[in-house]
């Protein structure tokens, strides 16, 4: 028999246990519960390590939303130990770092906005937390067969999200032509979840240039934040940066 490893992240610590134990019962479901952002990336590179990768990830909408201080859609790779992360950037940073997991976002309520953001950072699934387990089920079984799930409420919103967003990818396009090659490798390594170090390191650069790389970026596109420019990217078309090999590039030759 095939398991299906699930990764269920959410901070309400009842809801996440309920939900484990729930799909627990099923014989082919191996399930774990993370109740942060960072404790999920974790958990995700751990058992990656250790070769027993995640299929599934159902993630709470509003992760963080109940802890004091939560600063909303901060970038993944800027979080640190005891950082947070909401649940659209964790979609964003999972997707970049293991693009085979599937990702189902988990929803108290209906939202076509958010639920088309979901979907473009990656999520396979939008589901309301009070769906039927034989439901929740099918979506993750869906998911893991490349199909999209949203509740049939929701379908026309979602679409007229999406259709808005695709009049905004002309310009995303427009303004990522603007960047020097070396903005653009920068810009793919954002897109790819790395941080200042990492990406100083696989370019041979100081991270004070990257540092001066990444704020030209955000000022050329427009944007305040490396989510906002990973969104913008991701609208352009821009993929992340192929981490499975070394670039052999210096630093002057593409500046």
């Amino acid at each position: 028999m095939v398991r299906i490893r699930v990764l269920v992240v959410d901070d309400h610590r009842i809801f996440a246990e309920s939900l484990a134990a729930a799909l627990a019962a099923e014989p082919d479901v191996d399930v774990s519960a993370a109740g942060s952002g960072p404790a999920a990336l974790r958990s995700l590179e751990r058992a990656a390590a250790e070769g027993r990768r995640y299929d599934v990830l159902l993630v709470d909408a509003d992760l963080g939303a109940a802890l004091p201080g939560i600063r909303p859609a901060v970038p993944v790779q800027e979080v640190g130990e005891d950082g947070l992360v909401d649940g659209i950037s964790l979609v964003v940073g999972v997707r970049a770092a293991q693009p085979h997991v599937r990702i189902v976002v988990l929803a108290e309520k209906d939202d076509p906005r958010r639920a088309a953001l979901a979907l473009q950072a990656g999520a396979s699934g939008w589901v309301a937390k009070d769906c039927s387990l034989s439901r929740l089920l099918t979506v993750i079984r869906g998911v893991l067969r490349e199909e999209t799930h949203l509740p049939a409420a929701l379908l026309t919103g979602v679409l007229r999200e999406l259709t808005a967003a695709r009049k905004h990818r002309t310009e995303s396009e427009r303004l990522v032509e603007s960047l020097t090659p070396r903005e653009r490798e920068v810009l793919r390594c954002m897109v790819a979840g790395l941080g200042r170090k990492a990406v100083a390191d696989r370019l041979f650069l100081s991270p004070h240039t990257v540092r001066t790389h990444m704020q030209n970026v955000l000022g050329k596109l427009g944007v305040h934040s490396t989510l906002a420019a990973v969104a913008l990217a991701r609208r352009a078309g821009v993929g992340p940066a192929d981490l499975s090999r070394d670039v052999v590039e210096r630093g002057g030759q593409l500046a």
